[in-house]
């Protein structure tokens, strides 16, 4: 037997560095163990060079409207490679920050793949290693097996390495990453077809934000192919083809698999401790993060509850100030603002228009409108903005934005909705103008109410 230690911490992605860090700061003794790149898939393969890649699509339209406000000449090519390699030394970059993190709190680290062998013992690479507390933070990864051949394709950790631009796309999915990456290479001036079995992309969100959503990626050169099932993808001379149930087929240089995440749980030796899961393979969890089984907790996007960066975070922390530092936290998963990086962007914040109405009567505000900067240059993108409130209290239970700097702005709008803001609360406040966000202040009138 090796080092005791005090924590032991399995994933040092967003999630395990937080824990690890925070439960240090509270004089604990703590090991975090890493079989790949240390910032897990947020900073290494997700979030942060995804954004990136937006960026990079975004000046296309910046151009577009530069005309439109007097500049000339302005354009040019867009080099895959030369992003590429940028983004590669900005991963790099940060990776080395999480490092000097982990070692600037005192946290030891480990290179290897752990798994759980007994109570209280976790093996990497044979060697041994024992704590009381073990916390599973490995998050999740690509689904490759939604139908046959869908192997064949490129998932989000991929498409981030390309160092060329496909001719076409084919985006397999309707979630985050599908709309994402369909938008972002849209951008870049691909030919890209995005198809999904659902009627509408996002599912889970709010239904207007989904619709205008829908037109939004159609203004913008995407080809929806919705509503049908898929049957198999094949590759083919000059790329793929994929056979939907309904016969029909779709043809592309290259293609995303988009079609959702699994919990990484294969290979961490959870059957021998009898830690138990559900049936998408995610740990089951209670409201402090306790797996089944006393001395095991897990975190983030390997428990499924909310599979969000922040949220993995703030269950991290909870947990180490729970156990470590005297002060009992819980994480409330009702009130968490999401965005989704397409252009325009979404922000969302609080329960949907059909969640809301489900419990009890609802007053639904909403405003829509072309952004000056929009309407100046002779854009047409529009922005839409909706507020959900209970028709009994007056709280806001829901803010939802489709158009520029939509997340910023919810980021900020979630605060009020944590601290339980009421619409005589967003009334009351003086707007700031000329903004696109003083519209969430100024809507006086219902659009309609829910009873």
């Amino acid at each position: 037997m090796e080092t005791d230690y005090d924590l032991i911490t399995i994933g040092a992605g967003s999630g395990g560095v937080a824990a690890s860090r925070r439960a240090a700061a509270h004089g604990a003794k703590v090991l975090i163990v890493e079989g790949d790149r240390v910032g897990g898939t947020c900073v290494i393969r997700g979030c942060v060079p995804k954004k990136l890649m937006m960026y990079a699509a975004g000046f296309a339209q910046v151009f577009r409207e530069a005309e439109g406000f007097g500049w000339k000449e302005v354009g040019g090519r867009f080099d895959m490679a030369h992003w590429a390699g940028a983004k590669a030394a900005e991963i790099d970059r940060l990776e080395g920050i999480y490092r000097q993190l982990l070692e600037g709190s005192g946290v030891a680290r480990e290179s290897g793949w752990a798994r759980l062998v007994a109570p209280g013992e976790v093996e990497v690479d044979g060697r041994r290693f024992r704590a009381p507390r073990i916390l599973l933070a490995t998050g999740g990864s690509p689904a490759r097996d939604a139908f046959p051949g869908l192997e064949q394709a490129m998932t989000s950790n991929e498409v981030l390495d390309l160092a060329e631009v496909p001719q076409s796309l084919l985006v397999i999915g309707g979630g985050f990453i599908a709309v994402e990456f369909a938008s972002i290479f849209a951008g870049l001036g691909v030919k890209v077809t995005l198809a999904y079995r659902d009627v509408l992309p996002l599912r889970g969100f709010d239904a207007d934000l989904r619709r205008r959503l829908a037109d939004a990626l159609a203004a913008r050169g995407v080809t929806l192919a919705a509503g049908v099932g898929f049957a198999e993808l094949h590759r083919v001379a000059g790329g793929f083809e994929l056979s939907r149930i309904d016969g029909s087929v779709i043809g592309a240089a290259a293609v995303l698999n988009a079609t959702g995440r699994r919990p990484n749980t294969k290979g961490l030796g959870l059957e021998a401790l009898g830690v138990a899961t559900d049936r998408a393979g995610a740990v089951v969890v209670d409201a402090d993060s306790r797996s089944s089984v006393p001395g095991v907790w897990a975190i983030g996007d390997l428990t499924n509850r909310r599979n969000l960066t922040p949220v993995a975070i703030a269950e991290g922390r909870a947990f180490a100030d729970t156990e470590f530092g005297g002060a009992p936290v819980r994480v409330d998963h009702r009130v968490v603002a999401a965005a989704v990086f397409t252009d325009p962007p979404i922000g969302t914040v609080g329960l949907t228009e059909e969640q809301a109405a489900a419990q009890g009567p609802v007053d639904v505000y909403e405003s829509e409108f072309r952004p000056m900067k929009t309407a100046f240059s002779g854009g047409q993108q529009r922005a839409y903005m909706k507020l959900l409130v209970d028709g009994l209290s007056g709280r806001v239970l829901g803010a939802h934005m489709l158009g520029a700097d939509a997340p910023e702005i919810v980021q900020s709008l979630s605060v009020a909705l944590t601290c339980g803001a009421t619409k005589r609360d967003f009334d009351r406040t003086i707007a700031v103008h000329p903004t696109a966000a003083e519209e969430f202040v100024l809507m006086r009138e219902p659009a309609r109410r829910l009873l």
